[in-house]
């Protein structure tokens, strides 16, 4: 019987290895709308910061030629693009959403896509590795002023010479130049008289075309004193990526609500405002980008001015066929165990309204499980290391919401095989909260809609320590070094690996330290580099303090694909710890399926549905009509 049940498994895991096709794997799509397009125009350094490019030239009629106008290029998109507002956290070290450590989200894309607000010193941290893409290694900084953390780039050349810090402010929107408009101030030239230099009829400023204190025009008194830097204070883990199975849709809405206008799942904090629970921001840039440039009066106050979207993702699973492999991790004769991921995070209706109601037991709307058959049920969300009882599919809806918010990844359990589950219309429901600016939108008239499809998937060993500790074969955590191995999944080939580190690397840092990430893809035979001699560099004017951690990370293509695990090793010549660690491996997805595209929107005939498929053409074009509101955008 024991030789049986292997031969059994050794089927069903080469079986996954032979799906000729598959879902659609890293499916994105864009519109031409001016300011927001959508995620095929931002999901790569490369994509962003032309699209930044393009935009800077449309609102102020200058060409993108030096450092001074790429990063007031990446500043404008910055700033009509992510708000100010109080994202949740994730349980980053396995104690709880609030312990434990430093919870900030300071992942870059995860901060952009998932949440598209944060705090000062979040949405800083967060903008750190743009910089460091957009202009090299060390070129950007969190910077601690009077109750605020700002942010300073190192630009080089013309005015700058070898280089000076800059103000780059897009928290409070903030860029402050010289008397003649023509190069920008440090925020230690501007504390020596912030009131002057802040002032918005100051004539440098007016010569920019470049209002400072945009939001409010009180902002500037943060510049009086210049205390902390922060170094590497972000970090960039993967692009935006995801994989629809077959049997999945995912629906984004661009206002809370979901379908019926009142189911509101988000993860922030609750400020309820206009009567919307949720995350908000009534001062930003955002949903009016076209009147920022040349403003004299600022943003303007408007309640919910700018708010959360949703992604909702819908899972059939047909495990009467071999579709519902495109999602095993494993499986046998009495149970199947299915993975999800999102670049966004799973959200939840509070149990009551409080502003950090998201924390407490009650949570709902997260996770909906539906099916028959008397189906035990549990959940994992650190990779299998341990599970949570979710109870039994009887017909009723499962709300599982409290087991897997606030969190990017999970894996469900059915205490059932395949060939059982077959007919008991098994569904997942997984509502997420995401930034509704990375959301495609359309404009009146004709639109040029390009439909990509990237058939290629990802797997994390973490953000979180426990998704982490489940991978480590070598050293610890809390240590100078830590080796992590993970493999892709269903015998796919890995194509690319992104990895950082948490380092407590001591205030001041030292720059002699050299910080190193390897991988290996013969088991530890040889190593190459995914970073290295990775240096915390100082120069410039230094306030008199500094934060005593930092990130590593980095990332590298595979030379050749392979199905094989992969370790990533993380190391110093300086006796730091490594706090806590992550890495993820892009995968290739067997050939796609056509992806399908459907609109919602609004015109001034009404309510309508248009639907694109990629077997009509990369390009295609929609006749919005006048007045388009865009409602929700569903990719299948």
């Amino acid at each position: 019987m024991r030789a049986q049940l292997i031969a059994w498994l050794f089927v069903v895991v080469c079986g996954c290895a032979s799906l000729a096709r598959g879902g659609v794997g890293d499916p994105q799509i864009m519109t031409d709308h001016p300011y927001y397009p959508g995620e095929l125009a931002a999901s790569t350094w490369e994509r962003l910061f032309a699209t930044q490019a393009r935009l800077y030239e449309a609102v102020t009629g200058q060409p993108v030629k030096t450092e001074q106008d790429r990063v007031l290029a990446a500043w404008l998109w910055r700033n009509t693009h992510y708000f100010h507002g109080e994202p949740g956290s994730e349980n980053l070290w396995g104690q709880g959403f609030t312990a434990g450590g430093d919870s900030k989200p300071r992942e870059y894309w995860s901060g952009l896509y998932a949440h598209g607000y944060g705090l000062c010193g979040t949405t800083h941290a967060q903008w750190v590795p743009e910089m460091q893409a957009l202009l090299g290694h060390n070129r950007a900084r969190t910077v601690g002023t009077d109750g605020h953390n700002s942010f300073e780039v190192f630009l080089k050349g013309g005015a700058y010479g070898d280089g000076k810090w800059v103000l780059l402010d897009h928290d409070i929107s903030t860029v402050i130049f010289d008397a003649k408009g023509e190069s920008l101030l440090s925020i230690a030239e501007i504390a020596r008289d912030w009131k002057k230099y802040a002032a918005r009829n100051y004539p440098g400023n007016a010569a920019c075309g470049w209002l400072p204190c945009g939001l409010h025009p009180d902002d500037g008194g943060v510049y009086a004193s210049y205390n902390v830097a922060e170094y590497f204070s972000g970090y960039a883990g993967p692009p935006p990526v995801i994989y629809l199975r077959r049997g999945e849709t995912l629906r984004r809405y661009l206002e809370p609500g979901l379908e019926d206008g009142q189911t509101f799942v988000f993860w922030g904090r609750n400020y309820n405002t206009g009567g919307i629970p949720g995350p908000e921001r009534s001062h930003t840039w955002v949903n009016q980008p076209d009147k920022m440039y040349q403003s004299k009066t600022g943003a303007g106050y408007k309640p919910g001015q700018a708010r959360y979207g949703n992604a909702v993702y819908t899972f059939a699973p047909d495990f009467a066929s071999e579709n519902y492999r495109e999602a095993v991790i494993d499986e046998s004769p009495s149970h199947v165990t299915l993975e999800f991921t999102t670049p966004y995070i799973i959200g939840a209706t509070p149990p009551s309204s409080g502003n950090w109601d998201i924390y407490k037991p009650g949570g709902k709307n997260g996770l909906i499980v539906t099916g028959t058959g008397d189906v035990p049920v549990a959940i994992s969300v650190d990779r299998g290391a341990t599970w949570s009882d979710g109870g039994k599919l009887t017909g009723a809806a499962l709300d599982l919401t409290d087991l897997v918010k606030g969190y990017r990844q999970y894996w469900i359990k059915l205490g059932r095989g395949a060939k059982e589950l077959s007919g008991k219309s098994i569904s997942l429901r997984t509502v997420c909260q995401m930034n509704a600016a990375m959301i495609s939108r359309l404009h009146d008239g004709e639109n040029q809609v390009t439909l990509n499809i990237g058939e290629r998937g990802l797997v994390s060993a973490g953000p979180t320590l426990p998704q982490a500790q489940a991978h480590i074969i070598a050293g610890e955590f809390d240590s100078p070094t830590v080796t992590l191995e993970l493999a892709p999944p269903r015998h796919a080939q890995a194509t690319h690996v992104y990895a950082a580190a948490h380092m407590r690397s001591s205030s001041p840092p030292n720059p002699e330290i050299a910080y190193a990430i390897d991988y290996s893809t013969d088991g530890g035979k040889s190593w190459l580099p995914v970073v290295s001699d990775w240096r915390i560099t100082r120069r410039g004017d230094e306030p008199p303090d500094f934060w005593s951690q930092s990130f590593c990370f980095g990332d590298v293509a595979l030379p050749t694909p392979s199905d094989r695990p992969v370790q990533v090793r993380f190391k110093n010549n300086g006796g730091k710890r490594v706090a806590r660690a992550e890495i993820h491996l892009l995968y290739k997805v067997p050939r796609s399926d056509d992806l399908e595209v459907t609109f919602g929107y609004t015109n001034a005939a009404g309510e309508h549905t248009k639907t694109l498929s990629s077997a009509a053409g990369d390009v295609q074009t929609l006749d919005a009509g006048k007045n388009v509101q865009t409602r929700w955008v569903e990719l299948k």
